[in-house]
């Protein structure tokens, strides 16, 4: 199996260090960071109120925590835990380590993608150029693709700090929230949510056909209002949908959509 990666140039690590950094997180954050002894694990920060602020990657990193993130929320990121954080003895920096992404066979020091295996693996190294070398190049707009294909949000796309819900936007699927942990910031509107009869909006795959419009176009059935397209690739792309009204065929800007369903 052959071994292709890119580097991320979009994300920067942060490193949080100290005896209280696990049970910080802990506190905080939406998965169960215990869980990093068994590997990598996917977690978002929301506000008090429920909504997606940050969504990262925690990697065991000895007795301390790394925090893969994109990098234009990094330093807000690194704000928001610093006021969390109070007395607890945690120190928060920045890392000197690079993003590689992959597809294929895994590089030793690397970690499988905690969301959806088909999304390969992430190495945290400090020369990424050295790393890549030993490896083939893999188009970045492949990997998203497959992202797209998969139904697995980004940062800033179809994640919207202070609009998202996680519950919306798959974080359950995707393996990024824990119901059973205990306590986190947002947690009782999160589980409310949970816990409804069903979700009436979320983000969904749809099928495009038609020049794709840009991120953020409003989809619509019959001319009410059923979604949002955004990210679009090979004629497959995500939108929040309205349920009750994203049905047959419905348009956003000159393109035709309708729904369609993830692969495996």
């Amino acid at each position: 199996m052959t071994t292709r990666g890119f580097h991320a140039a979009n994300r920067e690590v942060l490193r949080l260090s100290g005896p209280d950094t696990r049970d910080f997180l802990q506190g905080v954050v939406t998965n169960d960071v215990h869980g990093l002894d068994r590997g990598p694990v996917y977690a978002a920060l929301l506000t008090p109120q429920g909504k997606y602020l940050f969504d990262f990657f925690l990697i065991a990193d000895g007795d301390a925590v790394l925090l893969d993130v994109e990098s234009s929320r990094a330093q807000a990121l690194a704000q928001r835990l610093s006021l969390y954080r109070l007395r607890a003895k945690v120190e928060i920096g920045k890392a000197e380590l690079s993003v590689v992404i992959g597809l294929g066979r895994m590089p030793e020091a690397a970690v499988p993608d905690p969301r959806d295996p088909e999304l390969g693996w992430r190495l945290y190294t400090p020369d990424p150029e050295a790393a890549l070398s030993a490896m083939e190049l893999l188009d970045p707009a492949r990997w998203n693709a497959l992202r797209i294909e998969r139904g697995v949000p980004e940062t800033g796309i179809e994640l919207v700090p202070d609009d998202t819900y996680i519950l919306e936007a798959g974080f359950e699927r995707l393996h990024g929230v824990d119901f059973r942990k205990g306590c986190y910031v947002g947690q009782e509107v999160t589980a409310r949510m949970k816990h409804k009869a069903e979700l009436r909006k979320g983000l969904a795959p749809v099928r495009v056909e038609g020049e794709a419009p840009p991120p953020g176009t409003e989809i619509l059935a019959d001319g009410r209002t059923a979604g949002t397209l955004y990210s679009v690739a090979g004629g497959i792309g995500l939108a929040h949908l309205r349920f009750d009204r994203a049905k047959g065929t419905m348009t956003a800007g000159s393109a035709r959509v309708t729904r369609a369903e993830p692969e495996g």
